[in-house]
């Protein structure tokens, strides 16, 4: 792979030493570097690490006015024997231009996300622990910043990459609503790009939720609310009769790069999987039915998220999740992979 021109600008001291791993919150403390690159006269450039800083917006910069901003969400680990990877940066680069492509703005060339990340990763690796369940969470967005207020597609952005330590993101079980009122996204929308405004039309019905006792939503489909789609911020996974059943990929729902990951791996088993609807209906029947029924939230931040309780129109079911559950095997294995416990089958860890 070619490799860009980046200069870098170290921070003369760390804030990493005063870190304290044992009691933190996810994504309140940015490592010590960010990655910047402006688009401008058609052309990304002045591609740079610099001590992270604060941004200089004009009030009239289009990405406060009318939505165009996009996002990723990765991770960089340590394995058993020190060396550190980021997991699957090329699939993320694929879901992040198709997200940028969505929103009309330009596309970030192979060459310059990867090189950027290897770089920015290899500054900050020493935030990444070695005996403790911390990973560093990566996260590469763009924003228009064309000073005009004008409906318009923007001229202008910036493209930034930042970390943060991370640990569990969702340290228990949750206990989750089907919701049949509110919508996430609709066909032919961007339900499957990681935009800001899908994010922030969730946030209603999701502190609706929280102040009836629920952690999260189960989305349906916009259409009838009959079938289930996302699991608040993650893909959404059941397993019943030995199946793992995912809703298949549509213009309503992400992309998960953790949903791929633990669908290869379960095919790696040996294990049946289907991609299709999988309505509220049928998860009642099969709790009626006295079936055991495994539910879960897979995500780049979560990984795997069990669902302890559902409630389902006013009544409530519980999900199994005994030590036994297929969905605690499928997160292993892909732990494992990432820790460098088992071969690296599918060439997922980008070795920096």
């Amino acid at each position: 792979m070619e490799t860009m021109a980046i200069d870098i600008h170290k921070n003369d001291q760390s804030k990493q030493s005063a870190f304290n791993y044992d009691d933190f919150n996810f994504g309140t403390q940015p490592t010590d570097h960010l990655f910047l690159s402006e688009y401008d006269h058609g052309n990304w450039r002045s591609h740079r690490i610099v001590p992270t800083q604060h941004f200089s917006l004009s009030p009239f910069a289009l990405c406060l006015h009318y939505g165009q901003t996009v996002f990723e969400g990765m991770k960089a680990f340590r394995q058993d024997n020190g060396q550190v990877h980021i997991f699957r940066p090329e699939k993320h680069h694929q879901r992040f231009n198709r997200s940028l492509e969505r929103m009309c703005i330009p596309p970030i060339e192979k060459e310059l996300f990867i090189n950027a990340l290897e770089e920015l990763v290899r500054l900050e690796q020493h935030w990444i622990p070695q005996d403790k369940e911390v990973s560093l969470y990566i996260r590469p967005f763009v924003f228009a910043t064309e000073s005009r207020l004008g409906v318009k597609v923007a001229d202008n952005y910036t493209f930034c990459i930042t970390c943060t330590p991370m640990g569990l993101y969702y340290p228990k079980p949750v206990r989750v609503k089907v919701e049949t009122e509110y919508v996430r996204a609709a066909e032919g929308g961007v339900g499957y790009v990681k935009c800001g405004g899908n994010y922030g039309a969730a946030f209603y019905p999701t502190q609706q939720a929280k102040e009836q006792g629920f952690d999260q939503i189960i989305w349906t489909d916009a259409k009838t609310h009959q079938f289930l789609e996302e699991a608040g911020t993650m893909n959404m996974m059941v397993m019943l009769k030995d199946t793992l059943i995912t809703p298949r990929l549509s213009t309503s729902i992400l992309d998960g790069v953790t949903r791929n990951s633990i669908i290869q791996i379960a095919r790696d088993k040996g294990m049946k999987v289907e991609e299709r609807a999988i309505s509220y209906q049928e998860l009642e029947d099969a709790f009626n039915a006295g079936n055991r029924v495994e539910l879960f939230g897979v995500g780049t931040a979560a990984v795997i998220s069990p669902v302890y309780s559902i409630q389902i129109q006013d009544k409530d079911y519980s999900p199994y999740i005994g030590d036994d559950a297929m969905m605690f095997q499928l997160k292993t294995a892909l732990e494992n992979i990432r820790k460098g416990r088992t071969k690296d089958t599918h060439s997922w860890n980008h070795f920096i």
